[in-house]
């Protein structure tokens, strides 16, 4: 019973969650498998940000519990959002369910599965799920172990990027988000550790690194001082940027109200940072904003735009959005739409407004028909796709500096990042993985650059 698949749901917070539960696994013993048809245990990392999330994850569950029929000693588990947000009235619906864990204990994984498989071993019937979902100081210092992709699929191919938690938890109380709920109160970690962790994936040929966090960009405010004018968050973004090895940075996600001159002014002085902001609306209607307790307004919005792009004329932005939340009037979804348009977002997360339960906005009036969020979703779908497919399109004949991560899909080409966070794919040699090489921009889609290496012998005689 020491095969392992885990399947992840949601954000890069998630995914780098369950990264560290397959390190923390790996390190006792087990074995970490891709194939989910050739496993002992199963655990589903789940997202409750919005109810088909959930339902989602529910389904995956139940249908898995079908196992258990042929396969006594299966065990299945539950971690991450849904389980905190649930606990131990998943099992109503999910009665063969053998572990929940919530979002401060996924360092308790390895030993709740050493409790299963030696009472399993010594044929002792388990009575009841494990089901741990309480808070636990210092939870936030816990995922810092990193899986190699040798140990995660076989692969030999060297890992080149890495996410980097910094943050847990959030303060912030959007009157939409469980975040609060599921991931408790803001925590931050020693930024010591983190440079640290930082520099050992460096020495392991890491290049790129993405910074974690619910509210990144509140990273140690209550821990560090401000020194001359720099938040705690630069603070940090200048030491990882001197780690040698390490040729981008990237941070996710953020919040607006984060985004003070020191930060804008980073990407000005950091070249390292790369110049791609993922920078959450939600909504361009100032009512709605009030409404969705977000402090800052579609002007203040504008303004950090603007000023990014002052630095950078290049800057690409994603963005969040909600449509059709409680009270959202045409008038309202115009304003938002106008915004939408004015920001020229590269990409964007647009989400119909899903009622939580639990949070404040689930009790307003006025709630938006179906009808009319799709409407909306798919109006702002087609501005983006015409934005995304414009940038693109504008990209080729251009070289861009990409970053070999390894091989794609197909295993015949390989793929890599630009600057701007676009992927890319190419002909390439294996020697290349983990090196920034210059790539001739010959065609696009809405997302994708195709193209060719344009370094004399850098295709197979390097």
């Amino acid at each position: 019973m020491n095969r392992v698949h885990i399947k992840t749901y949601g954000c890069q917070m998630n995914e780098r969650d369950s990264e560290a539960v397959a390190a923390m696994l790996r390190a006792r013993g087990y074995r970490i498998v891709a194939d989910e048809d050739n496993c002992d245990v199963l655990l589903l990392n789940t997202c409750s940000v919005r109810d088909a999330a959930e339902q989602k994850a529910i389904g995956k569950a139940g249908y898995l519990q079908q196992r258990k029929k042929k396969q006594p000693d299966f065990v299945l588990g539950i971690l991450g959002c849904m389980a905190q947000n649930r606990g131990a009235s998943l099992l109503d619906q999910l009665p063969d369910v053998d572990l929940i864990v919530g979002t401060q204990k996924f360092h308790q994984v390895p030993g709740y599965l050493d409790n299963l498989r030696a009472a399993r071993d010594a044929g002792v019937p388990i009575a009841e799920a494990i089901v741990d979902i309480g808070e636990e100081a210092g939870s936030q210092n816990t995922i810092k172990d990193h899986l190699t992709p040798e140990a995660a699929d076989g692969a030999v191919d060297r890992q080149v990027s890495a996410f980097v938690s910094i943050q847990q938890g959030c303060n912030m109380d959007c009157s939409f988000c469980i975040v609060p709920k599921t991931r408790g109160d803001e925590r931050s970690r020693p930024m010591d550790e983190i440079v640290a962790e930082c520099r050992t994936l460096a020495d392991r040929g890491v290049r790129e690194i993405t910074l974690l966090g619910q509210i990144v960009t509140s990273y140690g405010r209550r821990d560090y001082v401000h020194t001359g004018g720099v938040t705690p968050f630069v603070q940090l973004l200048e030491r990882v940027h001197a780690i040698e090895g390490i040729e981008r940075i990237r941070f996710t996600s953020p919040h607006p109200r984060g985004f003070k001159d020191d930060l804008v002014a980073a990407y000005g002085r950091l070249p390292k940072l790369c110049g791609y902001v993922h920078l959450p609306m939600q909504s361009g209607s100032n009512r709605i904003l009030r409404a969705m307790n977000r402090p800052y307004t579609r002007e203040r919005y504008l303004e950090i735009v603007q000023a990014l792009r002052a630095v950078r004329v290049d800057m690409y932005f994603s963005t969040d959005v909600i449509v059709g939340f409680p009270g959202e009037t045409e008038e309202d979804f115009a304003q938002t739409r106008e915004i939408f348009e004015t920001a020229n977002f590269d990409m964007a997360y647009i989400f119909k407004y899903s009622i939580r339960t639990g949070t404040p906005a689930a009790e307003m009036a006025e709630q938006v028909p179906e009808e009319a969020k799709e409407a909306r979703n798919q109006t702002l779908l087609g501005i983006l796709q015409q934005n995304s497919l414009r940038r693109t399109a504008a990209m080729v004949g251009t070289v861009e500096e990409v970053l070999v991560e390894g091989r794609d899909k197909s295993g015949e080409r390989f793929t890599g990042r630009t600057r701007g966070n676009r992927v890319c794919v190419f002909e390439a040699d294996p020697r290349l993985i983990g090196s920034l090489v210059p790539l001739q921009i010959e065609r696009a889609s809405v997302s994708t650059l195709y193209g060719q290496l344009v370094l004399a012998g850098v295709n197979g005689d390097v």
